[in-house]
């Protein structure tokens, strides 16, 4: 059946893309299945174990809040409360002191509460804390409204904060009814279970976790700053109302969680809002919880917690990215088993044609084998004529830089005749006085002449030996040079100018400083170029300047720097520098192709040449010289 399927390449541009939009498609629509799917076993996962995280948390916290809740009952039933409640109000002294005892005795046994009496108009008569001087003794708590429920015959379990210590606390309250007195209610007893140490035991925890009272304020939570929050923003009349009765008139519902009460039951997700998490960054949306609660039996209150969903999206994701890997791998299978059967009738097919092929071939090898050789012959000779051509350009190259020599020695021509002719006029002058003095037979004053002429003579000799070693054709030969001796002996070459143009010359090396790799007479061809266009370029300027410069560059070339004060470059003119026939000379001043052949030299020695515009505002000229080979430095 593999073996009958149509080749992708012979479908037709509309059948491919029917083709890659049905397996785009079923890879999505493997990809969204797979991820519901294990997101929702992911999800139900999580909500069994909020479920019995909520189970834990609602055992300890019933079984913290409600052990004390008995402890009123007992509390009415002692003589000494009764009696207390029963005296007049001008005779409650004598009973209070038995009062507060026993009050006290029972705190101490029971470890922890604050139980005190109050009577029918909700003033303090009787407390355990009486010996502490924040005690609770003559306040009046009329205003709770567990005083008021307890007051109507029902007993009341109530959260509120102390308005003395500010401790927040689940009180107990419970009427006392006088069995004398037809069981009239005669005050109330209320017991005081402290809730610091359950917050800080039970929901110390890394997952957020909160308590709710009925009016939908945060009572204790894991963060600690959400305590007093509200689950919904509610009005500020009704949060003062809540805060005064119930919290000692602290702030509370300053933030909202932004929940709703529907669906918390069964398990709701939920978005946090920014700034009540940490893990939000920037305008990311928050990270969503599924905020699980149930109802604490003995209180009015619901236990909620905060499970992150984070670790379902993970796992659904790679379930999906699984599942489409094994799609992927299916239709890649498939695809290796019907190309594995293609390629075998395919090589059959091609053995068969082979055999035709081989046949045919060397009947066309005989026929392609001539017109090969006439193709050969003459690619041989087109070689041959490129062989000559490139011959024939490095010889034009070659009589280009000894013109370019030849010219810059015929602008020199003046200065050296003048350097020259003050020395043959005292030679001539000095060879006839000679004469004369031997005539005379004053040999000595004619000796002393002729030792002169020698002298002459040498200084003749020094202006014309770099003259002739700089007009010298010769091939280029790479050999150790001393950049300072190049240098030296091209400003010697312009030493006339310098001093008519008063150039300042500054070189900041010696002669066996520095040592380069290339040949010596095409150095200095290249610095008396730059030289010679260094002085063109500072005809103008009111201070003349050349600095010479060498340093190391990464322990394989020496760049020598050529820096002058002229007028500098336009960012036009530098980008066309090294263009033949690119001058900004004024026309009949130059060709353009002193800079080109310049670079052309120092390329043959694997160097460069580059340009750029000096800090003084002239030009800067970077010759970049290999440095001799290991062995050849000396």
């Amino acid at each position: 059946m593999l073996q009958r399927l149509p080749r992708f390449s012979s479908l037709s541009p509309l059948q491919r893309g029917l083709v890659l939009g049905a397996l785009v498609l079923s890879f999505i629509l493997v990809a969204v299945a797979a991820f519901r799917g294990a997101e929702g076993a992911a999800m139900s996962r999580l909500r069994q174990a909020a479920s019995h995280q909520l189970d834990i948390l609602a055992a300890a916290i019933d079984s913290e809040v409600t052990r004390h809740a008995s402890m009123p009952i007992a509390v009415e039933l002692n003589p000494d409360i009764l009696a207390l409640l029963r005296a007049q109000s001008d005779l409650q002294d004598v009973h209070q002191a038995d009062a507060n005892h026993f009050l006290q005795q029972l705190n101490d046994n029971l470890g922890g509460p604050v139980i005190f009496v109050l009577d029918t108009r909700g003033k303090v008569i009787a407390s355990s804390d009486w010996i502490f001087s924040d005690n609770l003794l003559g306040r009046d708590l009329s205003y709770l409204p567990l005083f008021q429920s307890a007051m109507s015959g029902v007993a009341a379990r109530h959260y509120a904060i102390d308005s003395i210590r500010q401790e927040p606390g689940f009180y107990f309250a419970q009427p006392v009814r006088d069995p004398a007195q037809e069981w009239r209610i005669i005050g109330v007893v209320v017991v005081k279970s402290g809730l610091r140490e359950l917050e800080r035991n039970w929901l110390a925890q890394e997952a957020p976790a909160v308590v709710v009272d009925t009016n939908g304020i945060v009572l204790f939570a894991s963060p600690a700053e959400w305590r007093y929050a509200s689950l919904q923003p509610l009005p500020p009349e009704t949060l003062s109302r809540i805060a005064q009765a119930q919290f000692a008139g602290q702030s509370i519902g300053s933030m909202s969680l932004d929940i709703g009460w529907g669906g918390l039951e069964a398990g709701q997700v939920v978005r946090l809002p920014k700034h009540l998490r940490e893990d939000v960054e920037g305008d990311g949306l928050p990270q969503p919880y599924l905020a699980l609660s149930r109802n604490l039996p003995g209180t009015a209150w619901r236990l909620i917690v905060f499970s992150d969903l984070r670790q379902v999206s993970a796992e659904a994701v790679t379930h999906a990215a699984l599942a489409v890997a094994a799609l992927g791998c299916l239709l890649f299978g498939m695809l290796f088993l019907g190309q594995r059967s293609r390629r075998a009738n395919e090589r059959e097919a091609a053995r068969r044609q082979l055999m035709h092929a081989n046949q045919e071939l060397e009947r066309k090898v005989g026929e392609r084998t001539a017109d090969l050789q006439l193709t050969v012959g003459a690619l041989q000779r087109e070689v041959a004529e490129r062989q000559r051509a490139e011959q024939t350009l490095r010889a034009a190259q070659g009589e280009l830089v000894q013109a370019a020599k030849l010219a810059v020695l015929g602008q020199m021509a003046t200065g050296i005749t003048h350097e020259m002719s003050q020395p043959l006029g005292a030679i001539q002058t000095l060879s006839a006085n000679a004469a004369e003095f031997m005539k005379r037979g004053d040999l000595e004053t004619a000796e002393k002449n002729l030792n002169i002429v020698g002298q002459l003579a040498g200084q003749m000799g020094g202006l014309i030996t770099p003259l002739k070693t700089f007009a010298r054709k010769s091939p280029a030969v790479a050999e150790t040079v001393d950049v300072a001796q190049a240098v030296d002996a091209a400003l010697f070459l312009f030493e006339q100018r310098l001093r008519k143009m008063a150039v300042t010359v500054d070189k900041s090396f010696a002669p066996g400083q520095w040592v380069a790799w290339c040949d010596q007479n095409r150095l200095q061809q290249v610095l008396v170029n730059l030289i010679a266009n260094a002085l063109d370029a500072m005809s103008d300027a009111p201070a003349r300047g050349l600095a010479f410069a060498v340093q190391p560059e990464n322990g394989r070339f020496l760049a020598l720097t050529v820096e002058d004060s002229g007028s500098g470059f336009t960012d036009e003119a530098l980008s066309h520098l090294f263009e033949p026939f690119f001058t900004t000379k004024r026309p009949g001043e130059g060709l353009g192709l002193g800079l080109t052949i310049s670079r052309d030299i120092l390329r043959d020695f694997g160097g460069d040449l580059s340009a750029a515009r000096a800090s003084t505002g002239g030009a800067r000229f970077t010759i970049r010289l290999p440095v001799p080979p290991q062995g050849d430095k000396a």
